[in-house]
């Protein structure tokens, strides 16, 4: 089925955007470094000044929800494989986020056939029977929503003119060129997560690169929505200017709260004071990363786009009933603390957890979304977002022990 993904006129599309826009890609790559250097010698992140006519903009708000993507209080996320796709869009799920990215171990064979199974779901044609056991698509399953490879990598098995094409543009044009039509036929839209962006410019390049495919494509403008995980450190200080550049294709944002801590980890490396303790005590409750989330919920609700919250840490723990009784209590805490902040939703790994994230979004948000909780007493300054100031927080051998053994089993999960 391989073959019927990469055919000679999805080529021709794939080469068309590398032409285009790889150029601007590099050069936005190398401004990533330039910040960096910048930062490594002691200067700091701050809100853009050329950018606060924009800020300060009451007037502009974002595309409205989409059909599929009113309502979004719980979203499952995963891998493409075919198996995974099956179960979580009969999961009960509002929406699924199919991953190219961070759960998904890039191998040709994953990649390629990701995109058939994406294919097959569209269509309703990815029954099948493994092991004796049917896997088949219930009457009305999960929005599905993409998210491609964030921009630093590369797709380094397809050559455009001796240069390997971006990873970001490759799982986005073969989903794009495939199904855009055919979701748009049948109620729903070609719908994105984008991953891993520090700069409004690099939100930018992607409404170029949608704007260019509706037209290559045929399809009509306005139709992809793409909600971007804000989770790195610059991007915490362009958040308006973020949507603003998508704001015509614009679905949100999402705390992507994990890569969050890296990145304050990697951007401030060379500043002595922001080393940060134990990563179990850097919570969601820590003063720059509450700071982060008030200031998320208030720049979506303004624009009147979802404000999305994240992934909880625990997943059911099987034959120990304490352990994951106590593991389950902190999803509750967790959920319970997100939407009573004023989120639109939540991110859930496992189908297990869905009824609890469902239960509680559900008590607490009585209509599709919360963009009339529009968190005016808010105010976050640039130095609360820097704060690295962790009351009781320590640096032990335990948690440094903890951190290698994540890394590792992280890894060997990835590649197995």
């Amino acid at each position: 089925a391989q073959e019927e993904i990469i055919t000679p006129e999805a080529l021709k599309f794939l080469a068309a955007l590398h032409r285009t826009f790889n150029a601007t890609r590099l050069s936005l790559l190398d401004a990533r470094h330039a910040v960096q250097r910048r930062l490594d010698s002691g200067g700091e992140l701050g809100f853009l000044p050329e950018t606060e006519h924009i800020r300060n903009d009451p007037s502009w708000t974002c595309a409205p929800p989409a059909p599929g993507l009113e309502d979004r209080r719980v979203e499952i996320t995963g891998p493409t494989d075919r198996k995974m796709v099956v179960n979580a869009l009969n999961s009960g799920a509002k929406t699924f986020m199919a991953d190219f990215e961070d759960s998904n171990c890039p191998t040709w064979a994953n990649m390629v056939n990701g995109q058939v199974n994406l294919r097959d779901a569209v269509r309703r044609q990815i029954d099948f029977e493994l092991k004796g056991k049917q896997y088949k698509l219930v009457e009305k399953p999960a929005t599905l929503i993409v998210r491609p490879r964030g921009w630093h990598l590369d797709e380094p098995r397809v050559l455009v003119d001796n240069q390997p094409m971006s990873g970001s543009i490759f799982d986005f044009a073969l989903f794009f060129f495939h199904n855009a039509a055919y979701l748009l036929d049948n109620g729903r839209g070609p719908y994105f997560y984008l991953p891993k962006m520090e700069h409004h410019l690099e939100a930018r390049l992607w409404s170029d690169i949608f704007y260019f495919s509706q037209s290559y494509c045929g399809i009509p403008t306005g139709s992809i929505r793409a909600t971007v995980l804000i989770e790195t450190l610059p991007a915490a200080f362009q958040m308006d200017e973020i949507l603003w550049e998508l704001r015509a294709h614009s679905s949100g944002l999402n705390c992507g709260r994990w890569d969050y801590i890296f990145s304050f980890i990697k951007r401030r490396r060379e500043d002595r004071n922001a080393v940060l303790p134990d990563r179990k005590d850097v919570t969601m409750e820590v003063g720059f990363m509450e700071s982060y989330v008030k200031l998320l919920i208030k720049t979506c609700h303004r624009r009147k786009v979802a404000a999305m919250g994240g992934m909880s840490a625990q997943i059911p723990i099987k034959n120990n009933e304490k352990a994951n009784e106590a593991a389950m209590a902190k999803v509750r805490a967790d959920k319970l603390r997100e939407v009573t902040a004023g989120h639109d939703g939540t991110w859930i790994a496992h189908p297990l957890i869905r009824k609890i994230a469902m239960d509680i979004f559900d008590e607490h948000m009585h209509g599709p979304n919360q963009y009339h909780v529009r968190r005016e007493e808010v105010e976050v300054r640039g130095a609360d977002l820097l704060n690295p100031k962790i009351v009781g927080g320590k640096i032990t051998e335990d948690g440094v022990k903890s951190n290698v053994e994540a890394a590792l089993s992280y890894c060997a999960a990835w590649l197995s």
